[in-house]
């Protein structure tokens, strides 16, 4: 398996300690604190998100006063990838043109990969980089 990448060294400890927090490594629990550990915010309001006592996501916590467009669309990701959850009726940020056109999107990514390991394999790279020369 490839290494994670992560944002920053404050994304991996978050989610190393999450997951150790909930005693869970399956790639349900791995997607979610991966995505909601791209974000300061997420990570500094994981208790508004997720509730440990019951194993669960918090919705409502999509519409605090503290939530950015970024850490809304952190927060819709990782919820979808928990449990295919989709706000009825959301207005913004459920389409992947709204929910990656942040600079987030190679993390949303990686996370897509923690959540679906067996469709995510790599792969053989189909196009060449743009460095390289065809003969």
């Amino acid at each position: 398996m490839n290494p994670i990448r992560f944002r920053d060294a404050e994304h991996e400890s978050f989610y190393y300690r999450m997951l150790d927090e909930r005693q869970c490594n399956d790639s349900y629990n791995r997607a979610l604190f991966y995505t909601l550990g791209i974000s300061r915010d997420t990570r500094s309001h994981i208790h508004d998100l997720f509730d440990f006592t019951n194993g669960g996501i918090k919705s409502k916590g999509l519409s605090a006063s503290w939530q950015t467009g970024s850490s809304i669309r952190v927060s819709r990701l990782a919820f979808n990838l928990w449990n295919g959850w989709t706000e009825a009726g959301g207005e913004r940020y459920s389409t992947p043109h709204e929910l990656f056109d942040c600079s987030y999107a190679p993390y949303f990514f990686e996370a897509i990969h923690l959540r679906y390991p067996d469709y995510c394999r790599s792969q053989e790279r189909i196009f060449k980089p743009q460095n390289e020369q065809i003969r």
